[in-house]
């Protein structure tokens, strides 16, 4: 990562001839009549950054007069904006994207490299351990703008559960005698199932946990033995919490913020409690802010101004949220002391001390490659879960 600073300053003073033309331009000032922007989500971001967006047309309403915030399913949305580059008419201003459209995206040279742009500050001096990580993986056409470590941690109630399992054996174990207690959704459409699903072969010691074809044999056999103990797997992540919550399952896989949220909200009981299996890493999740190619040197102006604003320490206050993806800011020193009120009020009653231990204490991995994650997700659903979710 250290290239990327030496990267930064060679190309500050001449970016926008390797991208864009406004890129070169970033700082060049107010446009000529306020601008509104369009900012698609297709990770949920905007639970966390919305607040800040807003804050930022409030500090600066000689930038921006509104945001036009929008919604859109992930796998459809490069392949649109493609489309609308290869026409010169592009109407979507800024992404908020996980890994898998940042990815496509990046497969289909549709992102700027908004990382690179003058104005915007070098994220390796600002950025979190686990944050930085993540940042590799958007190739200087993306700015990380929440961090999670996410898990896979386990969540039970300790009323029906008096010892949690603390290794993937005790957990199989249990599981064997207690027959359809335990839950995870399926990993294709579920952060915590997703997350157990790449940590197993951390935590079972798998020959190459970033090869789920070559390098899972211990993570596929041990998969398919606990499918024998499951009843169903929820499509989405949702039911999984709320049957916890009803009594129906006393074990579930979950991360930090699917943790914390659904006990804020009322979902699950305050008392539930998380364990973590023996050699677990966790598998980093994070979201991201995207600038798509096409706009005019105006617009894209503001644009890294937003984005510049949005690495703030101020504006990454606002992604604790409640947390929803615990902790939330990807910039170091942000306290939850910065966050709002209400944030603040939520993780001090239902946030757990010990998080900040294990965060800093656990190893922490990037999750796996776009085509890598396709083939895992294919393979769990002919071979382990495929024919019981629902």
């Amino acid at each position: 990562m250290s290239d990327l600073i030496a990267r930064r300053h060679l190309l500050a003073g001449a970016v926008g001839l390797a991208l864009t033309p406004g890129l070169a331009r970033a700082q060049a000032g107010r446009p000529k009549a306020p601008l509104a922007i369009t900012v698609v989500d297709v990770a949920g971001n905007l639970a966390l950054t919305q607040a800040a967006f807003e804050a930022y047309r409030r500090a600066k309403p000689e930038m921006v007069s509104r945001f036009n915030f929008t919604k859109a399913p992930a796998p459809e949305l490069p392949a649109k904006i493609r489309a609308q580059q290869a026409a010169n008419r592009v109407d979507i201003d800024i992404v908020l994207t996980g890994t898998d459209a940042l990815a496509a995206g990046i497969d289909q040279k549709i992102w700027t490299e908004v990382a690179l742009a003058a104005g915007v500050p070098a994220l390796e001096p600002i950025l979190q351990p686990g944050a930085l990580k993540m940042q590799a993986l958007a190739q200087n056409q993306g700015v990380i703008v929440s961090f999670c470590p996410a898990g896979p941690l386990l969540e039970y109630m300790p009323d029906r559960v008096k010892t949690a399992p603390t290794t993937a054996q005790e957990l199989l174990d249990w599981t064997r005698a207690n027959k359809n207690r335990f839950m995870y959704a399926r990993p294709a459409n579920s952060g915590p199932g997703r997350s157990f699903l790449m940590g197993l072969p951390y935590i079972l010691g798998d020959s190459n946990p970033k090869d789920p074809v070559r390098g899972w044999d211990k993570s596929w056999a041990f998969l398919q033995e606990l499918d024998k103990n499951i009843e169903y797997y929820p499509a989405g992540t949702g039911p999984v919490f709320k049957e916890l919550g009803e009594g129906s399952r006393d074990i579930v896989t979950t991360i930090t913020g699917w943790d914390i949220n659904p006990r804020a909200l009322g979902i699950v009981p305050k008392e539930a409690k998380v364990a973590m299996l023996k050699g677990f890493h966790f598998i980093n999740d994070a979201h991201f802010i995207c600038v798509p190619k096409g706009l005019d040197a105006e617009r894209t102006a503001v644009l890294i101004d937003i984005v510049a604003f949005m690495m703030t320490k101020p504006a990454q206050a606002y992604n604790w949220d409640t947390g929803y993806f615990y902790p939330g800011p990807a910039v170091r020193d942000v306290p939850l002391s910065m966050a709002p009120k209400e944030s603040q009020e939520v993780i001090a009653e239902f946030g757990r001390p010990e998080y900040d231990k294990i965060i800093a204490e656990t190893p922490n991995e990037t999750p796996l490659d776009a085509d890598q994650m396709v083939l895992a997700f294919r393979r769990w659903d002919e071979q382990v879960g495929g024919k019981k979710f629902k």
